[in-house]
């Protein structure tokens, strides 16, 4: 059993569609499940109906037009006008506008899940009709039947027990099947969002649910790099990473695997694949169990547009367990993610993301009690398995304005 999923990269337009089933057909289709995600940016576009709807704006029916027609051009050039696709669109569109003029509900969250699933299903809808039109007998499922969820809308917790249940008996996994990444369902029948990575997630579900022999992840890469090639001129391909190794990259910030896609494959040690669906025949990264890192070299991360910020207390007294306790709280009411994180006698300083504009409350608020150093705009770059060539690169790149080191990871921030 296999597991494949294709991101909205994958199946961004005609040709891309036609792409991901010669794939499907030369790495063979059976024992093969298939999670797909919405195409191209088509997941925006619906936040953008979301936020029309929500606001209760004039733009709600050019927004849905948009996603009508980016849908129906892309059918235009893989199908014939009398093909039961367009009907099959036409019900879904038609389900989406039901809801939109029957829901009662002013909860974003819950709004935002009924919402947004539309896209997986029209993606797989078409993905599916496709290969059944060039003759590869495949079979379409609503994955809400399958994977059941608590309610906690746009990061739903998985119930595991009834999931395993439902997906090891009512699957047939010799077949070729085509289910939504993303998606799931609460016991009330709602859909329900995994959150970030959360089509991946659901490869990792199907996977341990089925006892699958690997998880393989198509991407416009070659495989995970050792940096981020828009960052880096000079990046390599890594060919294996462990489960701890991924694991701890993507705690620093990189963008290779979500923790929680790849703590159902751990338990069961199902390898995961990354590979190309432009050049499918490279054989990509794998990362599972064995081997840290393959080439062992430094591997570069780097979280952009951060604050560095530095606490003291007024009356230069100890930085103590209460003090910081009091500040960890207030970091965590304001919502602001730490990266790193360096404590001396009298001072205690942090690296944050202010990813939801609340810096300026937490400072105004903290600044009556602590003295505080602020330094916005910063990068903040992580080194794992660094060298000192390594870090003379980072540093090299502007001021360097914080230095942290342990035995195996180098964190600089710099100012440029």
């Amino acid at each position: 059993m296999k597991i494949f999923k294709f991101g909205g990269a994958s199946v961004k337009d005609a040709a891309s569609v036609k792409n991901v089933t010669n794939i499907l057909q030369s790495e063979g289709t059976e024992n093969t499940l298939v999670v797909i995600s919405a195409m191209g940016k088509i997941t925006n576009a619906f936040e953008e109906v979301i936020d029309a709807y929500y606001n209760k704006t004039n733009e709600l029916s050019n927004k849905l037009g948009v996603i009508e027609d980016f849908h129906k051009n892309l059918m235009d050039d893989l199908f014939d006008k009398e093909d039961a696709i367009y009907k099959d669109v036409d019900i879904l569109l038609g389900e989406l506008s039901w809801f939109l003029t029957r829901n009662t509900s002013e909860r974003y969250n819950y709004v935002y899940d009924q919402i947004i699933c539309f896209g997986e299903l029209l993606s797989t809808k078409i993905v599916s009709a496709y290969l059944s039109k060039i003759g590869v007998s495949n079979n379409w499922f609503d994955v809400r039947n399958y994977i059941k969820t608590d309610s906690n809308y746009r990061d739903a917790k998985i119930d595991w027990d009834l999931t395993q249940n439902l997906i090891s008996t009512k699957i047939d996994a010799s077949k070729l099947n085509i289910a939504q990444g993303f998606i799931a369902a609460n016991d009330t029948e709602n859909t329900t969002t995994l959150g970030r990575e959360g089509s991946d997630y659901t490869a990792g579900i199907f996977a341990y649910c089925l006892n699958a022999e690997s998880v393989t992840i198509w991407k416009d890469v070659p495989g995970v790099l050792n940096a981020d090639p828009r960052v880096f001129s000079d990046t390599t391909l890594l060919e294996q990473i462990s489960y701890e190794e991924a694991i701890e990259m993507a705690f620093y910030g990189a963008s290779v695997i979500h923790p929680k896609t790849l703590q159902p494959l751990e338990r069961k040690e199902i390898p995961l694949l990354v590979r190309s669906f432009v050049n499918p025949k490279e054989t990509g990264t794998k990362v599972s169990k064995g081997t840290r890192l393959v080439p062992y070299i430094p591997c570069f991360i780097v979280k952009k547009n951060q604050i560095l910020v530095s606490i003291s207390a007024l009356d230069f007294s100890f930085m103590v367990e209460n003090n910081i306790s009091y500040i960890f709280q207030k970091l965590h009411e304001y919502q602001l993610k730490v990266n790193l994180i360096q404590n001396s006698a009298i001072s205690f300083s942090v690296c944050i993301d202010n990813k939801f504009n609340k810096f300026d409350a937490f400072y105004e608020e903290l600044k009556t009690q602590f003295k505080i150093d602020v330094q916005k705009d910063v990068d903040l770059y992580t080194i794992r398995h660094f060298n000192d060539e390594a870090n003379a690169i980072i540093e090299a790149k502007g001021r360097a304005l914080l230095t942290q080191i342990n035995k195996e990871t180098s964190q600089i921030v710099i100012k440029h």
